[in-house]
């Protein structure tokens, strides 16, 4: 099949990055490519006296083992040869965008350090090293610097590798961590005694990663995860030096619609399991220093009721929505933790949602968020004296950082801004004076005055008004004619904030405007802005997106054909959704690992994390959610129409959004899509949902997604 569309040769594309000045060029692309066809086998699925016929469906073969399962990676491997056909010409700039964004990499560096039990950590990378080193030194005049993980050494030689934890335990003697070289988040962990540097025998499979040390510093709990479902199903103990078969299981969640972890309070003193659906929790307890103990309910579970508790003093401090839409502050006795114990300290407040509480012992940080923006607020103890950290910026991203001493005076926390790079600052309550430990690097030039950052409301169609972050550099015109790429998520209360990113000037520096659009799904602007974009109410999500990407256009900050949407998982969803609703809205469109075949995958408990979702989406075991559902899923709305040009991206290994749905939705758009734009599917034959492990190799997934856009908008420089 042969088509005629913009095309880039080598040449004009090494003069491309070098021209200062925009200008529009018609090339072809290569006319030779072949665009792949994947086989139909029918599959009928009918639900509720509905019909769905799907094609494709024998493509899920790859991890069930089926008979289709070598030619499911045939297609993968045909699609992938087509993507490099059609991208051909783009190869030299491609290496030019990698070479650029890694130059802005001081990739000899370290980390800011952290103190915690006479200990001080860090980490250091190396020049041209993919990982990195993690050290520690004792808090001792002549200490030795003492290398606990050689990471690059580690993974010479694995296509994909990643290290969760490290976890110290209490005497500083072992370091318990876990790997997975699949990406498919289970890991497995391994324990090394800190004085002889050597590995136990102690190996555990299948596990979440993380491993949380007893007082006695001999005892661990982790979480153990399903073989198929991935779901962590079980909480156990293990003793070192014993066979993991001898681990004893303290905990075994039977509701499969929940996600289970352990984890400690910051005091130290207690080990807490906790188990969370979207719409209720509960969590257990244990003193640290009992790990042979039972773990006490702390408040059993409540449909509609979330709680997340800490230990502060001679009280537990609990975050929850009972009777508080956008979430209050109580506390109740150690010996006393049912509900009607609970006291509050700080009320619901309509206009602000309370995120969590990190307590000190001589001071609380609250961490909240009003108008979309995240706010610090410091409460010192004893009393109830308090003051907010101020930012200074229109847009910004702040957050907690590493404080593992509860005794500190000093509060670590992070900031950045769509012009400035992550930093690490020190702050302390009582003076009120923060110091900068550390900001990234960002080499190549880079000044942050040299760009703009803007903050907006769009008034959706039914009136809801909706954060937009906007970033360009200075000089631009804002006539209509830049190019603009919004991004968007919109799913599960994250709340997507206005930090930095140093690949991202690359498009800044070639013209393009960036966006960010708050949409509902997400939390941003209360709990309700998370209500109002789920399950019955979904095409909020969708519409706000739509309706930021117009705002963008009333207000001269790009144009049609010159406006482009990027999203990912859940956002790959929104991007779905949005190509099938406004298919001309956009000139381009990237979808990584998208979330996109919702019908399928949802009426499936076998898939991963399928049943944890159902409070989210929606369960199609249900008539109503089954057809709400299917009304905006975009495998199932697929039409004879024009689409947008579309680059998918998926992992082979993908845990949280299986290869097949992205594959499918892309066999589907060639057999039915009217137009003659492109559409390229991109598989990482090696990695998973994150995509590749290494620093730099990522880069080179950027450099395709960039060169795209490059390509569509016909920029040469």
């Amino acid at each position: 099949m042969k088509k005629t569309i913009f095309y880039f040769s080598a040449l004009l594309l090494f003069v491309a990055c070098k021209n200062a000045n925009m200008k529009k060029t018609q090339y072809d692309w290569p006319e030779n490519a072949e665009t792949p066809r994947a086989m139909e086998k029918m599959r009928v699925f009918v639900q509720h006296g509905d019909t769905i016929k799907d094609g494709y469906y024998w493509m899920n073969d790859y991890f069930k083992k089926g008979p289709d399962s070598t030619t499911v990676v045939e297609y993968l491997q045909a699609e992938n040869a087509y993507l490099d056909t059609m991208m051909s010409g783009t190869k030299e700039l491609q290496k030019s965008l990698f070479a650029e964004m890694r130059g802005r990499i001081q990739e000899k560096d370290e980390s800011e350090p952290v103190v915690e039990n006479g200990y001080t950590y860090y980490s250091k990378t190396e020049e041209g090293k993919q990982y990195y080193k993690y050290y520690r030194k004792a808090i001792t005049p002549g200490a030795k610097e003492e290398l606990l993980l050689d990471v690059d050494q580690m993974a010479t030689g694995k296509n994909y590798y990643s290290i969760s934890g490290p976890s110290i335990s209490p005497d500083n003697q072992w370091m318990a961590y876990g790997v997975d070289e699949v990406s498919r988040r289970q890991y497995t962990l391994y324990f090394k005694n800190l004085k002889t540097d050597q590995l136990l025998s102690d190996v555990i499979p299948s596990t979440s990663g993380n491993a949380v040390w007893s007082a006695d510093s001999k005892t661990i709990f982790y979480a153990a995860n399903n073989a198929v479902t991935l779901l962590s199903e079980k909480i156990k103990r293990h003793q070192l030096g014993t066979a993991a078969a001898a681990d004893v299981t303290v905990y075994e969640e039977k509701d499969p619609t929940n996600y289970i972890g352990v984890g400690k309070t910051r005091s130290g003193q207690y080990i807490m399991i906790y188990s969370a659906a979207t719409l209720s929790s509960e969590v257990r307890i244990l003193p640290a220093n009992q790990p042979e103990g039972t773990f006490q309910i702390f408040q059993p579970r409540k449909k509609e009721v979330l709680y997340s508790v800490d230990h502060w003093e001679d009280r537990f401090l609990i975050v929850t929505n009972w009777e508080a839409k956008n979430f209050r502050l109580m506390s109740c006795p150690l010996s006393q933790t049912q509900q009607t114990a609970w006291t509050e300290i700080v009320p619901n407040r309509t206009d602000v949602l309370l995120e969590g509480i990190e307590p000190f012992k001589n001071f609380w940080i609250l961490a909240e968020r009003k108008e979309g923006l995240v706010q610090l607020r410091v409460r010192e103890l004893p009393g109830e004296k308090e003051h907010y950290l101020d930012f200074g910026e229109p847009a910004y991203d702040a957050f907690v950082g590493s404080n593992p001493e509860y005794l500190s005076t000093r509060l670590r926390f992070r900031y950045s801004s769509m012009t400035t790079p992550l930093s690490t600052y020190d702050y302390t309550i009582a003076s009120k004076q923060k110091e900068l430990i550390k900001e990234q690097p960002v080499l190549g030039g880079f000044k942050r005055t040299d760009y703009v950052t803007e903050r907006h409301f769009v008034i959706a169609r039914d009136g809801a008004r909706v954060p937009l972050s906007i970033v360009y550099k200075k000089g631009i015109q804002l006539d209509g004619s830049a190019p603009a790429l919004l991004y968007g998520y919109g799913s599960y209360g994250a709340s997507m904030d206005a930090g930095f990113s140093t690949n991202r000037l690359s498009l800044l520096n070639r013209g393009f405007v960036y966006a960010i659009a708050h949409i509902r799904g997400g939390q941003e602007m209360g709990r309700s802005w998370y209500e109002d974009g789920k399950l019955q109410k979904k095409k909020n999500t969708f519409n706000d997106f739509i309706d930021c990407g117009k705002y963008l256009i009333e207000q001269k900050f790009t144009s049609r054909g010159h406006l482009y949407a990027m999203g990912g998982s859940a956002g790959g969803l929104l991007m779905g959704a949005v190509v099938n609703m406004e298919p001309t809205l956009w000139n381009g469109v990237i979808a990584h690992v998208p979330f996109v075949d919702v019908i399928t995958t949802m009426s499936d408990p076998t898939i991963p994390l399928t049943t944890n979702e159902y409070d989210e989406w929606g369960n199609p075991a249900n008539k109503d959610a089954y057809f709400y559902m299917k009304s905006y899923s975009p495998y199932d709305n697929v039409t004879a129409t024009a689409y947008p040009n579309l680059l998918i991206t998926t992992g082979l290994h993908d845990s949280q959004v299986q290869y097949f749905e992205p594959a499918k939705w892309v066999a589907r758009l060639r057999k039915l899509k009217t137009d003659k734009n492109v559409l390229l599917l991109k598989t990482n034959m090696e990695a998973g949902h994150g995509g590749a492990s290494g620093r730099f190799d990522y880069l080179k997934d950027v450099a395709l997604h960039y060169v795209f856009l490059f390509a569509l908008e016909r920029i040469n420089k």
